[in-house]
């Protein structure tokens, strides 16, 4: 075992008010940047590191900042704290061009004045730092790299970013791990660091077992959000990336579909295959982990939240409205059974499934991967139990969705896809989702609007997409 590393470091003075105002031109043009469309008005600094003196040739900094933004974009609103996310800001006299992608400004005045700054993850030095880190335990300031010591992490493995995401950033080590770092930061027991661990003592084979994990430990009164909020929230560490073994040559799953679908191939039985990866992920998490069961109070409250986000979503989007009355019977018969003493069992779920969470081994092995939930979402909110069959329901409106991305849309192909998942899932777990429609066109009634508005705001021309299940699902009571 490597011995750990601790350190203390200190980070000059002003840094962060040099770095504002290019900050503020290069943050909201990131893909993972969730506050887009508001002005970044300033910023808050969380935590500084250095990880690399600047005197040097490179210089490295891991930086905690809080946006502040207004509420809405219009002129004159008041600013708020908004979210929290994980910079690593290297430092270069001037940038070599294969890091030109990168560059974040040149700083004129502060204590790095005259020199260029840049997203470090593009470079393999600062990469290579961090896989280091991880595979000494490392301390560093407030930054603290904890690993599974039965697990193996070689030095010198070359890195290589991952530039398709979208949400967060990775970096492949030498195709043998693959480090997910979290770029929009929140304190607490964050659920894809928490889920695979608790899997991993299952012994699941379905999802890559953390290697190693970097977290934060703030000073609570550093961060505003924090020191103006719960109580419980003080002194949680932030969770900050996880380390996981790198599944090599693996297909995503979105893409294998899409594959086959331009081939014009039946996907049925990577379907069933995939039903049947989910169930062992359900039945592992349910041993792993506490289940509740849901009675007439929280039923009534999971409804009433249904209805809340089918009545915002008609207001912004007029094209729901002549679907509103059966949309909602879909909420209020799931009410009803409630009221008639009906209750169900509620467990960890994956909380964001979609054929793009799932990985396929060469050997044909499924994998589940991200179980960050809907970053969106509060955290706690993230970390409740749920019916399982909140996942089925967000894996058969990712088969609806990659049978109509192609033209001429292909119904059938989805339709096979999901009576296949649901047989897999049947096969693994004993119950099969299709015989609770009721539950399951619930959820996947309130999947359906979540797309129909995020597809309105960001994406028109994918409307049609959800509108078509939409317009399913409020005249029928039943999937097939």
């Amino acid at each position: 075992m490597p011995e750990a590393v601790t350190r203390t470091v200190t980070t000059p003075p002003g840094l962060l008010a040099s770095l504002d105002p290019l900050l503020r031109e290069w943050l909201p043009r990131q893909r993972w940047f969730a506050g887009k469309g508001r002005p970044v008005t300033g910023f808050t600094l969380v935590a500084a590191t250095e990880l690399l003196p600047s005197t040097g040739k490179l210089g490295l900094y891991h930086l905690l900042v809080r946006t502040h933004q207004p509420l809405v974009p219009s002129h004159g609103a008041p600013d708020h704290p908004g979210d929290c996310y994980q910079l690593l800001i290297g430092v270069r006299e001037a940038l070599p061009p294969r890091l030109a992608p990168a560059l974040i400004g040149h700083l004129s005045t502060g204590p790095l004045a005259g020199r260029t700054v840049y997203d470090a993850l593009h470079d393999p030095r600062p990469a290579e730092l961090l896989l280091e880190a991880l595979r000494t335990q490392a301390r560093i300031g407030v930054l603290r790299f904890e690993r599974d010591e039965r697990q193996d992490i070689r030095s010198g493995l070359v890195p290589r970013v991952v530039t398709a995401e979208q949400s967060n950033s990775s970096i492949v080590y030498g195709d043998t791990f693959i480090l997910k770092l979290l770029r929009r930061i929140v304190p607490g027991v964050n659920p894809d660091l928490e889920l695979p661990l608790a899997l991993a003592r299952e012994g699941c084979p379905r999802v890559p077992a953390p290697t190693a994990w970097m977290v934060a430990d703030v000073d609570p009164t550093a961060d505003p959000v924090v020191s103006a909020g719960s109580a419980d929230l003080a002194g949680q560490p932030y969770v900050l990336g996880v380390l996981q073994p790198f599944v090599q040559g693996a297909s995503d799953g979105w893409e294998l579909a899409l594959r086959e679908l331009a081939k014009g191939e039946d996907f049925g039985a990577e379907a069933r295959a995939l039903g049947r990866a989910t169930a062992e992920v359900h039945t592992a998490l349910a041993r792993a982990l506490p289940t509740v069961t849901l009675g007439h109070v929280q039923l009534e409250l999971m409804v009433g939240g249904m209805i809340e986000r089918l009545e915002a979503a008609v207001q912004a989007v007029p094209a729901l409205r002549p679907y509103a009355g059966g949309l909602r019977s879909a909420f209020t018969a799931l009410g009803d059974l409630a009221s008639e003493g009906r209750t169900w069992t509620a467990q960890r779920v994956h909380g964001d499934l979609h054929l793009g969470q799932c990985l396929r081994s060469p050997a044909g092995e499924w994998w589940l991967i991200d179980f960050e939930g809907e970053p969106a979402r509060p955290l706690p909110e993230r970390r409740m139990p749920q019916p399982a069959v909140r996942d089925v329901a967000g894996m058969l409106r990712s088969f609806d969705y990659a049978a109509r991305s192609v033209g001429p849309p292909q119904p059938d192909w989805a339709e096979t896809c999901r009576s296949a998942y649901c047989s897999g899932y049947a096969e693994a777990s004993g119950r099969d989702p299709r015989t609770d429609p009721v539950l399951l066109r619930a959820y996947e009634t309130d999947k359906a609007i979540y797309e129909v508005v995020y597809e309105a705001r960001h994406r028109p021309d994918w409307l049609p997409v959800p509108l078509a299940a939409i317009e399913r699902l409020a005249s029928s009571g039943h999937l097939t």
